[in-house]
Parts: structure tokens; sequence; C-alpha cells
């Protein structure tokens, strides 16, 4: 992820908070920027600044952003962040056309068929309890896309790694079988 497009994302944020926004994210803060910093504060960027300066958030490294804005009750500015993150993601990520094309077939097999168990197909996948209610929040009414977007950001955080084998493998660890013997059985087809 680019540094430019992350502060983009953050000062599009920080425009949308309100003072009260502001002051309660800055309450939520104290653990990582000292009381004194904190009373110089009065607009988001300047804390989204300081919470880099201290690696708390960083382009790679969105959690604590997620968690802080879903704790001020901003769901909808969970948004913003959800669209950075997965517009991040390029044909130029790195992975080979091969790959994307049986992992994206792969999708669309598990779409149909995993239903409400994808948070447990998503830990085993390696995110974050902060990421799958992200994606929960993001789609709240629509289990499909939750599952898609499950996808498409596990995809983001391994890049040109993403193998669909590890897919497979997720779906047996889950006792998810039959989806994965699914999976298996459509990319064999011509």
């Amino acid at each position: 992820m680019d540094t430019p497009g992350f502060r983009a994302m953050l000062l599009e944020i920080s425009n949308k908070l309100s003072v009260e926004n502001v002051a309660s994210l800055k309450f939520l803060c104290t653990e990582y920027i000292g009381k004194k910093r904190l009373e110089k504060i009065d607009k988001g960027f300047e804390l989204f600044e300081c919470l880099m300066e201290r690696a708390a958030i960083g382009a790679d490294n969105t959690d604590l952003l997620r968690k802080l804005l879903n704790d001020i009750g901003q769901t909808a500015l969970l948004e913003i962040l959800q669209d950075y993150e997965t517009g991040s993601r390029s044909p130029d990520d790195g992975l080979e056309e091969k790959h994307r094309e049986d992992i994206n077939i792969a999708t669309e097999v598990i779409v149909e068929h995993l239903g409400k168990k994808w948070r447990q197909l998503g830990r085993k996948l390696g995110l974050q309890q902060t990421q799958l209610e992200g994606i929960q929040e993001k789609h709240s009414r629509d289990l499909e896309e939750q599952v898609r977007e499950l996808i498409r950001v596990w995809m983001k955080i391994q890049r040109e790694n993403a193998r669909v084998k590890e897919l497979i493998q997720a779906l047996r660890d889950c006792k998810q079988n039959l989806t994965a013997d699914l999976v298996e059985k459509k990319l064999r087809e011509p």
C-alpha cells in the first residue's frame, strides 16, 4: 500500500470527524500518546500523525484505526478505510494470472456453499478479529458479499503469495470438506 494513498484516506476520515469525535479518539489514545501532546491536538489528522510516528497505525497496519472508529461509533467511516484496503489491490499486485483465475473460480464455489461459517474460515486464513468485524459491518445484510470480501482481504494480505491450495486447506481445517472437494472438482474442469 502506498503511503500517499494512506495519508489521503486518513485526511478524508479526519475531515468527517466532529470535534466530539476527535475528543473521544484522544481519550482512547492515551496509552499511545502522552497527555501533554494530546492536549495540543485538535484535528483528527494531527492525532493520526502521532499514531503513525509511534507505529500504532500505518499503511499496512490499520487494525487500531478500525478499532478506534468502531469504538467511537463512527462505523460509516469504516467504509472509507475498507475502500482504501480493498482498492489498493490491483491487477499489478504480483499475483500471476493463473493463480488469480484459480482463486476467482474457488471464490465462486466458496461463496455458493460456505454460508455462516465464513468467520471461522477467515480465522484459519489469518485474518484478525477487527478485519472480520469490518467485513461483517460493510456487508451486514449480504452473506455472499461477506465471503467475497473475506477472500479479497486475504488476497490483499497474501499479495503474490495467495494460492488456492491455502483456501482449500483452510476449508478442510474448518471441516468444510464438501466445499473444499467442490473447489477441487471445479478447478479440474477444462
